[in-house]
């Protein structure tokens, strides 16, 4: 029997000739870029800066990107309800489906994430292209093609290009900030949307308040795109400046001036290319063009003004473009928002059925005029010498400062705005009627009733003007056509407690431009049922007679549908 020793089995003896084991790599800590552009860990490209400053200039390009994104954004949706009407339906539209390309954008921009830098910067040059020529090209396309269906496609087409571009900036931006330093995926998501989302409420002040006023539409975003193009070229051709090779980073520089260079001569051009597109689109020669916070602005025709006296916002005789002369003057005529609001010819038409048969019977020493800034229901009103004193409750203070100024506008409003009894208040109607608490015993709502989502027919507008009324006063209201939207507008004023009677005074004022369409009807209104009348003491009107008045009055009375539809709300469809 074998006795095996009791313990550790023996070693063999180590040769002395093998070589020593290899010591495991000790783990050595990535090496932070410092000034000067030190190589980062992991294959990074050297920076301009040091981590922390090179992050806050990132976080501050996405800041400018969003501010810059809102803004075209805001373009579009401002230049959608102003070439195509139906705001809410453009707004719709334009929001909707840039937030889908946005999101498709996103998406996309996963494969351009190996060199983030370069792919940056061609993403903003070709958002600041597109960006800021869409403004000048839709406008130009719409004047030019009269195609309502092409301007909604291209109106798409530039909302989905811009989202697109928008919904790769901030995969492109994410990465840019990791590879500066890596840190927890959920802080530098915070940051990144913090400077995003702050940049966002800039662009959106901006454009109302600063951009729209200052500049216009088209301007406003040809800067705008000039500003992304210099933050595409700070972080890339200057903080990253390292990651393009040589010749790339040539390009890179030579697209950056090429955008620019492009925006400044669009920008050049500007003032050239909107006369010669409202030279096609209007017709006449334009007498005053502007764009107001709230509106575009254009007067055309009239009479030509003294020598020496252009009219005020008017070009230069040596910019301006040449309009052969011409035995007759072309008709006054004034567009805001590129819809015909005065006909010269013909306006009295239909200011005088506005206003007449209001203040034919009952006291009219007070009269509130809402809306009405080119003064032109103001005349009538003045006219009848019960009036003592007129409130004009205007919210663009740019069109009685027209009215004022022109000659031809101020010759066809009678000066009315010259006479001591008028008073010119600045304000939104409609918010005004609900903080007053004086009492009139008219109310001339001169106000486009379709505008706005139909706001200056909705049943709460009534009431507001309603509570403004004296015991015995009258409201006269502009009610469109029969077809569009009278009845509405008389059940709102039936909800309200006002009886209304409808009528119309002869042939739309726009027959006399050229445009024909159909008459306009109006509804006079009060707490017990109107007569429809003309003032004995006032100047005969041009247009009306009393039979005539009454006869119309019939006419659409037996036209009246029963019951009538239910009155429009702000909340309502």
């Amino acid at each position: 029997m074998i006795n095996h020793p009791v313990g550790r089995p023996a070693q063999p003896a180590p040769d002395a000739t093998a070589p020593p084991p290899a010591a495991a790599p000790r783990p050595t800590a990535p090496r932070a870029a410092g000034p000067g552009g030190a190589v980062r860990a992991g294959g990074a490209v050297p920076l301009a800066l040091a981590p922390r400053p090179a992050r806050v200039l990132v976080l501050l390009a996405a800041f400018v990107c969003a501010a810059c994104g809102l803004v075209y954004e805001l373009e579009l949706v401002a230049l959608g309800g102003y070439l195509l009407g139906d705001s809410v339906t453009q707004t719709s539209v334009v929001l909707s489906v840039m937030v889908f390309a946005m999101g498709v954008g996103s998406l996309l921009a996963k494969g351009l994430t190996r060199r983030p830098a370069t792919s940056f910067a061609l993403v903003e040059y070709a958002l600041s292209l597109v960006g800021g020529l869409s403004a000048l090209a839709l406008y130009c396309g719409w004047a030019w093609l009269h195609q309502p269906r092409a301007t909604l496609v291209a109106l798409i087409a530039a909302t989905v290009l811009i989202g697109l571009l928008i919904g790769a900036e901030i995969p492109l931006l994410m990465t840019l900030i990791q590879r500066i330093r890596r840190e927890h995926a959920g802080r530098a998501v915070a940051d990144l949307f913090a400077a995003d989302y702050v940049g966002a409420l800039v662009g959106g002040l901006a454009f109302p308040f600063v951009l729209l006023p200052a500049l216009g539409q088209t301007a406003g975003a040809l800067l705008t795109g000039a500003v992304n193009a210099v933050a595409g070229a700070v972080v890339v051709l200057w903080l990253f400046r390292a990651e393009p090779a040589p010749r790339t980073r040539l390009l890179l520089w030579t697209g950056c001036g090429l955008v620019l260079a492009l925006l400044a001569l669009a920008a050049a051009c500007t003032g050239a290319i909107e006369r010669a597109a409202r030279q096609a689109l209007y017709g006449g020669p334009i007498r005053f063009a502007a764009q107001s916070r709230y509106q575009e602005i254009v007067l055309t025709g009239g009479p030509t003004a003294p020598a020496g006296e252009a009219p005020a916002g008017e070009p230069s005789a040596e910019d301006a473009p040449r309009v052969p002369r011409q035995r007759t003057a072309p008709p006054l005529e004034l567009f805001l928002d590129g819809r015909l609001a005065v006909c010269g010819p013909g306006e009295y038409r239909e200011h005088e059925a506005l206003v007449r048969p209001a203040l034919a019977v009952g006291p009219s020493g007070r009269v509130l005029v809402l809306g009405g800034g080119d003064g032109l229901a103001l005349r009538e009103v003045l006219r009848h010498p019960a009036v003592r004193s007129v409130l004009v409750v205007e919210r663009d203070p740019a069109l009685p400062a027209l009215a004022r100024r022109d000659a031809a506008l101020a010759a066809l409003t009678g000066h009315a705005f010259d006479d001591p009894r008028v008073r010119l208040l600045r304000a939104e109607p409609m918010g005004w009627l609900r903080g007053s608490a004086d009492r009139f015993d008219v109310i001339v709502s001169d106000l486009d009733g379709a505008a706005e989502g139909g706001k200056y027919r909705s049943r709460e507008f009534f009431g507001l003007a309603a509570r403004r009324l004296a015991p015995a006063g009258r409201l006269a209201v502009r009610a469109g056509a029969p077809d569009d939207g009278l009845w509405t507008a008389e059940s709102g004023l039936g909800a309200v407690g006002l009886a209304a009677v409808a009528y119309q005074g002869g042939a739309p004022a726009a027959a006399d431009c050229g445009r024909p369409g159909p008459a306009p009807a109006f509804l006079l209104a009060a707490r017990a049922v109107p007569v429809l009348d003309l003032a004995p003491d006032a100047p005969a009107p041009r247009s009306l007679t009393v039979p005539a008045l009454r006869a119309s009055g019939a006419r659409l009375a037996a036209a009246r549908p029963s019951p009538l539809p239910p009155p429009h709300t702000l909340l309502g469809p």
